[in-house]
């Protein structure tokens, strides 16, 4: 027996974006310029207008027609359709979460940043020589 919600409610989808965003009702309070008791009456209405959904939307990084559309179900389908678990232990899916392959050398990235912080520490020392020449 499915107990699915037919309604669309808008400030519902909004919180679990928000929630899947990793960003807090404070921090979307900030962005919009409102208190965080306003984002939470917000997340409690069905509905809300189009500018604000335009701007909640713009915050979020989506469209508000992905706001309007967001079907949760269909998140976790593609999650589980991406991730085919076939062990009981959920090795499977572990293995392939962690498998991540980067589109860059991690070790020449290791090496430009060492090589960036070298240079600042070397900026440092300068400017601190020039100081002490001054007096």
């Amino acid at each position: 027996m499915s107990t699915t919600n037919t309604t669309n409610h808008i400030g519902r989808k909004i919180s679990r974006i928000r929630e899947l965003r990793g960003m807090k009702q404070e921090a979307l309070a900030i962005e919009l310029g409102v208190s965080q008791q306003t984002v939470s009456n917000i997340e409690k209405s069905a509905a809300i207008e189009a500018d604000l959904l335009a701007q909640v939307a713009e915050i979020l990084g989506v469209t508000p027609e992905a706001i309007e559309n967001f079907d949760e179900e269909a998140v976790f389908n593609i999650i589980n359709n991406t991730y085919h678990n076939t062990s009981s232990d959920n090795s499977t899916l572990i293995a392939s979460s962690v498998n991540y392959q980067p589109t860059f050398n991690t070790a020449d990235k290791i090496v430009e940043l060492y090589e960036r912080l070298l240079e600042a520490e070397k900026s440092k020392v300068e400017y601190l020589e020039k100081l002490l020449k001054d007096k």
